[in-house]
């Protein structure tokens, strides 16, 4: 092949970077990781119990999903009390145990932090229920009045992204109908007033508990909801995460417009201060003891999104413009060059992402027909996936995002290759969101089916009980991780590969160089530390095989090569320098 055309697009750091520039972080959904005590439900002594296996698989950090009091209508993420563990998954004595073991094996400990909004049971919002409008204890949330003579419309027309009203009407006890309050989620989830300083002071204070206890670190639950829009006003677009990220709600080439509920000027004067409570947790400014801010922020376009990680407010912000690029080539070169050249612009890393616990997992979803809008959830009745090809292009895509420059963030399971549950019973669907959706979008539920650790026992290994709180598919037996330890080929060993050849080549600071020497089917890039020892990328896209550049010597492949060429939906790294 002819000798390939390529140019510099991002710089390699220095070797000792601070460790979030470049750490692979594995998110745990403590409900679906490990029983500890046999009620069908993970906890926090499971997730001690299994911490080796994150440190043998080559992990820098664990990200933990809520584990505080709630009643549960959402998974955890309507928390009663922020200083607390729920019942369900253990004690204040067993977080400080999983903290402790974790940093022992050299992993990092993030928390989720659910700033937005509360559950109704927090004590907050059982006050305002007890007082009347105008009352300080209401200010701490969005109450309003209603529209129309008498009140009864809600204040605007916005949507839960659950579906059904964003707004539900309070009753006195004699029935008389009163204000309304906002709950951008479910009705159980009312959003907190951020223009109230006492709001602000109650979170700078669960900052400094879980800090004082020895996490690394917070990912920020909806960080770019926390400010509405002066006024409140309505909003004719779906309320997605995104607005109206739609397509259907999208001329050509015309960016979203921005929704009244998300990505306001405000929320970022919250995250600097959070920053500064968080640098004074390091005063002697030691890199390997940064403690760490993660955006949950589903911002567009780009440039908006990295505001989120300019130097005085978070560290990082998921990539979801990665997650949701279409498997075409041409889209993934684009994704990687704006987020890259995003990043650059305010010095922060990029971060990568296939899948996590609010979306189809990739398996599954690249196994669906390229360019079809990601469904909310897939279940009996739907469109399935082609289990085999969702595989192959999710082994190929790991490959190829395991080598870029930045953060990663690996979903728990994903390293066994587990598809979704999209065989779930509707029945036994637990997501607020196929009801308040009215039955029509099943949500999350199915990523959230629980770990398969060993094929032979009951609920494969998630518990020494008999029933795990989801069901799991028959699929999961024989991805197992007993099924895969050891097994040459298979997926858990493909990622404990990858990882550790990450690791030892520095990929997650080095400097990425795009390569045209090949057709529109293919990504190709190399990344290489600043001594220019890396490997050289290829993905083929395409529909015929791809030769590979004379005497290269293969480090490892999402696939096995045919006749010594790079097959359709396949990655390889080739080694360079």
């Amino acid at each position: 092949m002819t000798t390939p055309a390529t140019h510099p697009h991002h710089p390699a750091e220095s070797h000792d970077a601070p460790w979030w520039r470049h750490a692979v972080i594995y998110q745990v959904y403590p409900r679906s990781w490990a029983d500890g005590n046999g009620d069908g439900i993970g906890d926090l002594p499971g997730i001690t119990s299994r911490l080796p296996y994150l440190a043998d698989l080559g992990v820098d950090a664990v990200w933990l999903s809520p584990f505080y009091v709630s009643p549960m209508n959402d998974a955890g993420y309507d928390v009663a009390d922020y200083r607390d563990i729920d019942p369900l998954f253990g004690t204040l004595d067993d977080a400080d145990a999983l903290i402790a073991q974790a940093h022992e094996l050299g992993i990092r400990v993030i928390v989720d932090l659910v700033p937005n909004h509360t559950s109704s049971q927090h004590e907050w919002f059982q006050a305002a229920l007890a007082t009347a409008p105008g009352s300080p204890e209401r200010d701490r949330y969005m109450f309003a009045e209603g529209k129309g003579a008498d009140g009864s419309q809600p204040p605007n027309n916005w949507q839960s992204v659950f579906g059904g009203p964003a707004w539900t009407r309070l009753e006195g006890a004699d029935g008389t109908p009163g204000q309304w309050y906002l709950h951008l989620f479910d009705s159980t989830q009312p959003d907190l007033n951020w223009e109230n300083p006492q709001v602000r002071e109650m979170f700078t204070d669960v900052l400094a508990f879980w800090l004082d206890r020895g996490v690394d670190g917070f990912r920020v639950d909806v960080a770019h909801g926390l400010i509405k829009a002066d006024g409140l006003p309505d909003w004719h677009e779906r309320t997605g995460m995104l607005g109206s990220h739609e397509e259907e709600h999208r001329t050509e080439g015309a960016q979203p417009a921005r929704a009244p509920m998300w990505d306001q000027d405000g929320v970022h004067e919250i995250y600097r201060e959070w920053r500064q409570v968080l640098e004074g947790y390091n005063p002697e400014g030691d890199p390997a003891k940064d403690r760490i801010l993660v955006a949950e922020a589903w911002v567009e376009p780009v440039e908006r999104a990295v505001a989120y990680v300019r130097p005085d407010e978070m560290h990082q912000a998921f990539n979801f413009g990665f997650l949701e690029c279409a498997w075409r080539a041409e889209d993934l070169h684009q994704v990687v060059t704006d987020s890259l050249d995003a990043a650059d612009l305010v010095g922060a890393p990029s971060t990568w992402v296939l899948s996590n616990h609010d979306v189809v997992r990739h398996a599954s979803r690249l196994g669906l027909e390229v360019g079809v809008t990601r469904p909310n959830g897939i279940g009996v009745g739907d469109v399935q996936p082609n289990n085999a090809l969702g595989m192959r292009r999710a082994r190929a895509a790991t490959v190829l995002m395991l080598a870029l420059p930045g953060s990663a963030y690996i979903y728990q399971g994903e390293e066994l290759g587990l598809p979704d549950h999209t065989a779930l019973p509707d029945e036994v669907r637990q997501d607020p969101t196929w009801e308040r959706s009215g039955h029509t979008e099943r949500g999350r539920d199915g990523c959230r089916v629980p770990m398969p650790w060993e094929a032979g026992q009951p609920t494969y290994g998630f518990g020494p009980g008999h029933q795990s709180w989801l069901p799991q598919p028959e699929i999961y037996g024989p991805l197992a991780v007993d099924r895969q330890q050891g097994v040459a080929g298979s997926s858990l060993e493909l990622y404990r590969t990858l990882l550790a050849t990450r690791r030892e080549l520095d990929l997650g600071v080095g400097e990425l160089v795009w390569d045209d020497g090949f057709g529109p089917d293919v990504v190709a890039f190399r990344t290489t530390d600043q001594a220019g020892v890396g490997v050289h990328v290829i993905a083929n896209l395409g529909a015929e095989p791809v030769a590979l550049p004379t005497g290269a010597e293969v480090v490892l492949s999402s696939a096995a090569l045919v006749g010594g060429e790079l097959p359709t939906d396949t990655t390889v790294w080739l080694r360079v320098g």
